[in-house]
């Protein structure tokens, strides 16, 4: 596996663990959401412990079950992130409704969002990219509210690792970009996905980030991570566009509008479920998440 060495021969980055610790369920019946399986990455790449947060989804008869009800729920589930505790929850319909609330509540749950996005237009060009000095071609970003600032996470081998993020430079790349501004902190992700080949860049629900560490981490073999990860990784961005809808990274509204762009997922159709209009008042050495049978590599 290739390594790309920061930009800067003398900077570090420090690597902590993940930013939400992660439940590890698995349903006897049915095959979970890898979100539901993850570890973070500790210090140095190593695998971290991991908090056992959700007993009642690995009880009795093996069954995946909601973690505030306890009742039963499919493969395909909501999350909810437990903001005291910094992990993510599974819940049932009847909890994923109950938690449906505005951005900004100071609920201790706060439910993830099913929409997904593909950004057009996304201004982060070559020079940019290598700016935020993230060591692979794949990453997520996040507004951590325990923190008070975004951060910047990578998948790996060995689960997620934070990158430190220069805010001022995030800062360049949300002005550059309004839609950014208008990320619900803790539930919602930029993911961002680069090849030799494409650019794309998404705002997803975090678990879907979380989705693509357990991925990675289950799959991956040897130096180069072996066809198998490689086949897995290109058929869950092939899910996402599917799955995805087309958004401006620069919506352009007209003078005098304020409009909301409704998800029509969402649990109740509630104002957590809308996008308000932008236009509106490391480290590490794990090596790049490259595929090395590509005929071409980007610098």
């Amino acid at each position: 596996m290739t390594s790309r060495p920061p930009s800067r021969d003398t900077v570090r980055y420090p690597v902590r663990p993940a930013g939400l610790r992660r439940l590890v369920t698995r349903s006897n019946t049915s095959q979970p959401n890898r979100a539901d399986q993850v570890e973070p990455a500790g210090p140095a790449g190593q695998a971290g412990p991991v908090e056992q947060v959700g007993a009642v989804a690995r009880a009795g008869d093996g069954a995946q079950r909601c973690d505030l009800c306890a009742a039963e729920v499919p493969a395909e589930h909501r999350h909810l992130v437990d903001t005291a505790d910094r992990v993510l929850r599974c819940a049932c319909r009847a909890c994923a409704l109950l938690f449906d609330r505005p951005p900004g509540d100071p609920a201790r749950y706060r439910l993830v969002p099913d929409r997904r996005w593909r950004l057009t237009g996304f201004a982060l060009d070559d020079a940019a990219w290598a700016g935020l000095r993230i060591p692979v071609d794949t990453a997520f970003f996040f507004v951590d509210s325990g923190a008070g600032r975004t951060v910047a996470f990578y998948p790996s081998p060995a689960g997620a690792v934070e990158s430190l993020l220069d805010l001022a430079d995030w800062a360049r790349l949300v002005t550059a970009n309004p839609v950014l501004d208008r990320l619900v902190p803790d539930v919602e992700a930029l993911l961002v996905h680069r090849t030799p080949d494409v650019r794309e860049h998404w705002l997803v629900p975090i678990d879907d980030c979380y989705d693509l560490v357990g991925l990675i981490r289950s799959r991956w073999t040897g130096l180069a991570g072996g066809p198998d990860v490689w086949r897995e990784i290109a058929a869950f961005f092939t899910r996402l566009r599917d799955r995805a809808r087309p958004l401006p990274a620069t919506p352009a509204t007209p003078a005098g509008t304020a409009g909301k762009l409704t998800d029509p997922t969402s649990a109740t159709g509630g104002t957590a479920g809308k996008l308000t209009d932008p236009n509106s008042a490391t480290g590490g050495t794990v090596g790049t998440l490259t595929d090395p049978t590509s005929s071409r590599r980007h610098g």
